[in-house]
Formats: structure tokens, sequence, C-alpha cells
């Protein structure tokens, strides 16, 4: 795997090529990982990149503003990673002098660290031999060692079988490694076994039934939940809340609105988005509503924001599709 990867490494922003000098920044490996979970490459990079030219160390994420941490985060989903990567980097500057613990326990038991992100930073930013499961390795290892058992209960497994494969040489190297594989080659549909490096060995090589693996458990069919929207305009501007802080979307700005239900609305609104959650579908329907008068009372937790500058408003994508398909009508 390590003489495969030195071959054909993916070139990365937060990744430093094997064989170079260069220390890897467990703040940006970190901060990738944690943009990364349940999120593609593709939509991490550009994401990537403003972070760190905006806030280039942990320590200047720490001080951020946490309405501008939730504002540059809109768009990547999963709202409450960014609240955890605020709370992790102040952890690390209050209670590590700005330097992340070198430990794969340690870095469990900072805030918003799971298992996961602990191992892989400690293997790739630190060099321990940790063991690193992420979805792409679980896939590689369930076809090679041809693991049946459905997920999560392979996940043991999984983590069994790989365990003792770990170099106490570039344990990092290897975990990307196996990333790599997952992502170019092992892939979920049409595997490319013909150039796998691991292929001479693997369980599942030729077998009909590849993409099976991992076994995944029956989808559960989501609830469907409806709400309401408002559409307060005045001067050539909208009001925008601040969402709670804990649950749906908590900290980031939006539309006001109504609690979520199971019942549709009974008014007809201006416009309507569906949007997919983890759990859960939402229609999500705008209606429109006088201004000042029915913003006087929140007036503490909103604000009137510019239609001509909404890109910096930071809304979740739920609020931008409302807020566009507005823009539409109004230009129409």
């Amino acid at each position: 795997m390590l003489g495969w990867y030195d071959r054909a490494a993916r070139v990365l922003p937060w990744r430093i090529a094997p064989g170079s000098d260069e220390r890897p920044d467990p703040y940006r490996i970190w901060l990738a990982e944690v943009m990364l979970q349940q999120t593609t490459v593709a939509a991490v990079a550009g994401y990537f990149a403003r972070f760190t030219m905006r806030w280039p160390t942990v320590a200047d994420l720490a001080a951020a503003d946490d309405a501008d941490v939730m504002a540059a985060w809109a768009g990547l989903g999963y709202y409450a990673r960014a609240r955890n990567l605020l709370a992790c980097a102040r952890a690390v500057v209050a209670d590590h002098g700005g330097r992340f613990p070198d430990s794969e326990a340690a870095l469990g038991a900072l805030p918003g660290i799971g298992d996961y992100t602990a191992a892989s930073v400690a293997a790739i930013a630190f060099g321990r031999p940790a063991v690193v499961v992420d979805a792409n390795i679980e896939r590689v290892v369930a076809r090679h060692r041809l693991i049946e058992t459905p997920l999560p209960l392979a996940k043991r497994e999984i983590r069994a079988a790989l365990a003792p494969l770990v170099p106490d040489n570039r344990p990092g190297d290897f975990a990307q490694a196996l990333m790599d594989l997952g992502a170019t080659v092992c892939t979920p549909r049409a595997p490319a076994c013909a150039v796998c490096p691991v292929m001479a060995d693997c369980r599942a090589r030729g077998r009909a039934d590849i993409e099976r693996l991992p076994v995944k458990p029956p989808k559960k069919a989501k609830p469907h939940r409806h709400g309401l929207a408002h559409w307060i305009e005045q001067d050539a501007a909208i009001w925008l809340v601040r969402r709670p802080d804990k649950g749906m979307l908590g900290g980031m700005r939006a539309l006001p609105g109504g609690e979520w239900g199971d019942t549709p609305p009974t008014e007809s609104g201006i416009a309507r988005v569906d949007h997919g959650f983890t759990h859960f579908d939402l229609t999500l329907t705008l209606v429109r509503r006088a201004a000042p008068a029915e913003t006087a009372g929140a007036a503490a937790e909103g604000v009137w924001w510019p239609l001509s500058d909404l890109d910096a408003a930071g809304l979740p994508t739920l609020y931008r599709k409302l807020v566009d398909k507005m823009m539409v009508e109004r230009d129409a």
C-alpha cells in the first residue's frame, strides 16, 4: 500500500505529499477531517481554502466571531460540526497552549472529536500507529477480507482486521493510502479491481456481488415535516433572524418562521422548497409578512439584511433555496 501511495497519492490542499520533508500541520489536518465528515473532497476544497486564508491558525479560529464562522460554513451542511469546530479550537488554545495534543486519547477528549477524527489526526499529523477507519477504508477492508456482517456491526470486525496491518513507520501515509484506494480504485460502483495493488489476496475479487460490500442495513423511511418561513421586506432589505444555538441549523442566520411539524400549513405561500436532512425530509413554504410591526418584538434577535448583499449573510442551503426562488419571482 505504501509503495502504491508513493506513486498514486492524490494531491489535496491539506495533505503533505509522500516523501516530503515538510511536517503535517495538525490544525489543517483536523480542519479537513471535520469538514470531510459526510461530505465529498470536491465540496470541501473551496471551504478549506477560504477558512485557512481567513483563519490560518487554530488561535485565529478560536478568536473568531461565532456568526462569522457559521456564515463561512454555510452550504457545507451538518452545522453542529461548525459549532464543535469553534469549541475544539477554543479548548486547544485554552487548555493546550494553542497546540493540538499528539496522542489519540488526548485528541479524543477535545470537544467534537470522535474516534475517527482522533485516530486520523494522531496518525497523519503525529505519526501515531492508530487504526483509522472512514467510509472508504471500511469498504476496502470489508471487500478485501470478505466481511459480510451488515453495518454497523461489521465495524468491529473491520477494525480487528485492520489493526495488525497498521505499520509503526508511516501510519499516516498508510491510512491515506487506504482512503485513496477506496476513493479511486475500490469505489462503491464498478471497482477497478484490475489495477488494485492488493488484488492478489482480495477475497471479494471476481465476485459478481462485490458492490454489495460492505453490507448496509435496510434504509428506513424518513418522516416528512412541514414548516413556514416569513418573507419580511423593507427598503430593499429582508429581516433575518439567528436560529437557536441548539437544534437544526443552530446558530445560523435564517428567515424567521415557526416550528416544523407533521402537518402542512394552510397558507399557500409565495414559494416552496423541498429539502432533505439526515433523519427527515422537509417542505418549507414561504409566506409574505408585513413590516415592520411584526418584527418589532424581535428587534433584538434579528437584522435587516440588504438584498444586494445576501451572499455575505451565510444562509444555510435550505433558506438560500427559498431566497433564490423569491429573488427570481421579484425579478420576473
